[in-house]
């Protein structure tokens, strides 16, 4: 069996007009996705409400995240990682502009529903 190695800071593009989301794999109930942000942020106004928990940490650059009820949005550096639980109304307030944002992501299902996110 040969198995494909990658690296996570390899295949970024350039220049990006919007976050880009990618699934590194998939099993079950679980789905990890790498996410690059490049100054981007959650459009004004909307918030992520996900029916299910996902856990993320941040790799390089930085984030500020504001959760529903909280008035101080929380600071995010390299190193930093959080669980958010289904339900969890959150959004990304800002990621670092001169230099890509890259995060760890793993998703939680509770059952074998196809993720929508």
């Amino acid at each position: 069996m040969k198995l494909n190695r990658e690296n996570i800071f390899e295949g970024i593009p350039p220049v990006l007009v919007k976050e880009l989301f990618q699934t590194l794999a998939e099993s079950g109930t679980v789905r990890v996705e790498r996410i690059i942000s490049d100054g981007h942020g959650t459009p004004q106004g909307e918030w992520y409400d996900q029916g299910w928990d996902e856990w993320v940490l941040l790799i390089s650059g930085g984030a500020t995240l504001l959760f529903d009820g909280e008035s101080t949005p929380q600071t995010l550096k390299p190193g930093d990682h959080l669980m958010i639980p289904a339900g969890c109304r959150h959004r990304v307030e800002s990621t670092t502009a001169n230099q890509k944002t890259i995060w760890l992501a793993v998703h939680f299902q509770e059952n074998k529903q196809t993720f929508s996110g």
